[in-house]
């Protein structure tokens, strides 16, 4: 299998918002559940939002109204509009995908990237 790959990481003030992207280049992820994870240094990695293949969307209380998950079957690929961010939004951002299980638990996923970082300034 060869793993996702996210983009779209950096640094922006508190209020500020970036886009996160996700490549999954095998086709048959566009038939799976993929996601988004975090990983703040020091804390565990959480999960942040997933969509199911028909677009059946779960997202972390902690997002909710200000990060929208999307993602286009077509290129295989998977997007994170996060507006309004927070400090504590600051971590390391993996895209994750799996076949079989699309909730917000890291265990259930098989295939995950590499990572990409979002910093969060006050």
């Amino acid at each position: 299998q060869v793993q996702p790959v996210e983009s779209g990481g950096g640094s922006v003030q508190a209020g500020g918002s970036l886009n996160l992207t996700c490549v999954a280049p095998n086709y048959m992820y566009s038939r799976y559940c993929m996601g988004w994870f975090r990983e703040a240094q020091g804390k565990g990695r959480e999960g942040v939002a997933v969509i199911e293949s028909d677009g059946t969307i779960t997202y972390a209380d902690s997002v909710k109204g200000r990060f929208t998950i999307s993602r286009d079957n077509a290129k295989s690929t998977l997007y994170l509009q996060m507006n309004s961010l927070k400090p504590e939004d600051t971590a390391m951002y993996y895209c994750a995908t799996d076949p079989y299980y699309c909730g917000l638990r890291e265990a259930g996923f098989n295939y995950w990237g590499q990572g990409t970082q979002v910093t969060v300034s006050s």
